[in-house]
């Protein structure tokens, strides 16, 4: 049951941080080139389409999973495993959920609550600046995080128990 936990939760890390390094890759980029408005109004389609159960029991399951699989591997003979996927809870809990709920969510909500038909050019252009910069700082963090969980939780696979 131990390996079965251990490898949903590398598929769980490794399916969020695919999501957030192909939007750094592809999708951010693209969005860039937008004009202002189609920018925010690709953002607003996008902010709302994500929240599914799909998405959700990935993020919020490699939330749960990482701490329970180093709790799982917590004795002597797992030590260096349990060490790693501890870290690994840590860095998602505070660098991809953290940066998430108290960085791009509150950003996604205010942008939520612009009516897009109403503003004029140069509006528009603002809260484009207002959203797109820090969103992108905050989403490249939670990206860097993610990967370095995704590493921490491959290395704790390839740990073996000593023998002896």
């Amino acid at each position: 049951m131990n390996d079965f936990i251990l490898l949903c939760t590398a598929i769980a890390t490794a399916l969020i941080a695919g999501l957030f390094y192909a939007y750094t890759c592809s999708v951010n980029i693209g969005l860039g080139r937008l004009p202002d408005r189609d920018y925010l109004a690709a953002m607003q389609a996008i902010n709302t389409a994500i929240q599914n159960p799909l998405f959700f029991a990935s993020f919020m399951g490699t939330l749960v999973l990482l701490p329970l699989s180093a709790w799982l591997n917590f004795n002597d003979e797992m030590r260096l495993r349990f060490t790693l996927l501890f870290a690994a809870a840590i860095v998602y809990l505070v660098g991809v959920f953290g940066v998430t709920v108290f960085g791009n969510v509150p950003l996604n909500d205010a942008l939520a609550h612009i009516d897009l038909p109403s503003l004029s050019s140069a509006q528009a252009a603002e809260q484009r600046n207002a959203f797109e910069k820090p969103w992108l700082v905050y989403h490249n963090i939670r990206t860097a995080a993610n990967v370095i969980c995704l590493v921490l939780v491959i290395l704790g696979c390839m740990y073996k128990k000593m023998p002896g």
